[in-house]
């Protein structure tokens, strides 16, 4: 017998988890799985703190590990043209220490017990995480807390940071994949747009930002009612709302009857702007992305593009690597991708191949797609790309952090949870219709194309 998710979330009018009417200090369980014999194996539960601040959980039994996000609904979308690299900037700053622990303090804190601790930041969002054992799990906590509520963002620490972040700038600069992609979202959304500018900033904006714009950044955004603690493992949810109500206490933060923030508006849609746009570096092959406008994060019609990505170019049994690369040798490296925003998305092919190899493998992917766009997929393509979601999703759950990843952001982003179990169903519940009513509408707009390689 399969395990049985038992949602316990209330529903609104729309079908979504009324999640943002759930009072201040109140625990809801959003779902609980159960094995054949009636075992809980799985627990969500959902907790509102003062001021916001919400905390997440999914206990899973049989672990050993705990692993903990603080996700932060800023990122590099929020940013003015004089702000840009913002983000970013901070993510790093906020290592660099607090009135209690020196950044070697935070460094040596997590290593001492064996954790992982890193931070990255996107387009939509910041999101700081660490994995520990279960029993360090109050330290990771402790540390992350002192971080978000206190970082001193000292006027050293800033000019430190961002010599590193020049550094990493430069290295991103060399490296043609992030070329081409950080390019193709540039021509997509326009470069005075924030989505179509490269997450970690420019050198020209890194070089200009002061101290007090980071500051003033850091108040505004790093408030709790923007903010979600999750966290997947071995852990008792009460247990961690006590740890979270200590870490995060620090400088009266949980302060204020503020309701959790909802998330992004998507009221109008972003534009999406066709054209070719190319860039020389002295790489030896050359790196194209080519694709379209796509859907926005809540799209229903996402589970049918999923299914329609992975036939076309998601693995070594798609149609994109079977003809360019296995039949006809055009390149290495092939796949399909969509990105999903609040109120845009994007679609597309991405191949490396040689120089003298481009005007083959243009015509090649651009047929696929055309023929894509008549056709749509076969009942054996369609069988096999809701496997591949299928299992793909299931083992990328397999460990704490995924978890971790999956509740958090859906609690900051989606403002609801659907259980794995539910994800699932409405992957098998794609039709052949739906994939080819998708790929027509998607596949038959103008086409973006960023090719980045040898003059």
């Amino acid at each position: 017998m399969a395990p049985r998710t038992t949602p316990t979330g209330q529903q609104d009018s729309a079908g979504r988890s009324a999640l943002s009417q759930q009072k201040v200090g109140s625990t809801r369980t959003l779902h609980t799985v159960r094995d054949a014999d009636g075992q809980v194996t799985s627990l969500v539960r959902r907790t509102v703190l003062p001021g916001g601040l919400r905390v997440i959980s999914e206990r899973l039994t049989g672990t050993r590990s705990a692993a903990v996000g603080v996700w932060v609904g800023v990122g590099s979308r929020d940013e003015s043209a004089t702000l840009h690299g913002c983000s970013h900037f901070l993510e790093h700053l906020l290592f660099k220490g607090t009135a209690e622990r020196s950044a070697l303090d935070i460094s040596i804190a997590l290593d001492a017990v064996g954790g992982e601790f890193n931070a990255f930041t996107a387009k939509e969002y910041t999101c700081f995480h660490a994995r520990v054992l279960d029993e360090d799990l109050p330290l990771a906590v402790d540390v992350l807390g002192d971080m978000i509520t206190s970082s001193t963002i000292t006027a050293e620490d800033v000019e430190a940071e961002r010599d590193v972040i020049l550094d990493e700038l430069a290295m991103h600069d060399d490296d043609p994949d992030d070329v081409v992609h950080n390019l193709f979202a540039e021509q997509a959304w326009g470069r005075t747009s924030p989505l179509g500018r490269d997450i970690g900033g420019s050198e020209a904006s890194i070089t200009a930002l002061t101290r007090t714009q980071i500051r003033r950044f850091y108040r505004k955004h790093y408030r709790p009612a923007n903010m979600v603690v999750s966290v997947a493992g071995n852990v008792d949810h009460a247990a961690l709302v006590r740890q979270v109500r200590r870490a995060f206490g620090r400088n009266d933060f949980l302060v204020g009857d503020e309701p959790p923030a909802p998330p992004r508006p998507a009221s109008r849609a972003v534009r999406v702007r066709p054209g070719t746009v190319e860039a020389t570096r002295p790489f030896e092959q050359v790196n194209v992305v080519l694709g379209m406008k796509g859907l926005t994060r809540n799209d229903e019609r996402r589970f049918a593009l999923g299914v329609l990505n992975t036939a076309l170019g998601g693995g070594t049994s798609s149609r994109l690597f079977q003809e360019v690369r296995e039949r006809r040798g055009l390149a290495y490296s092939v796949f399909s991708f969509a990105s999903h925003h609040a109120d845009s998305g994007l679609v597309g092919v991405s191949v490396g191949c040689l120089p003298s190899k481009l005007d083959d493998v243009l015509a090649v992917v651009r047929a696929e797609l055309a023929r894509v766009a008549d056709e749509g997929i076969t009942a054996e393509e369609l069988a096999r790309g809701k496997g591949q979601l299928r299992g793909g999703l299931v083992l990328g759950l397999e460990d704490s952090a995924s978890r971790m990843s999956r509740i958090g952001k859906a609690e900051l982003v989606y403002d609801e949870l659907l259980s794995i179990d539910d994800v699932l169903a409405r992957i098998e519940a794609v039709t052949l219709d739906d994939v080819r009513s998708i790929a027509a509408e998607v596949f038959g707009q103008p086409e973006i194309l960023a090719v980045v390689g040898p003059a």
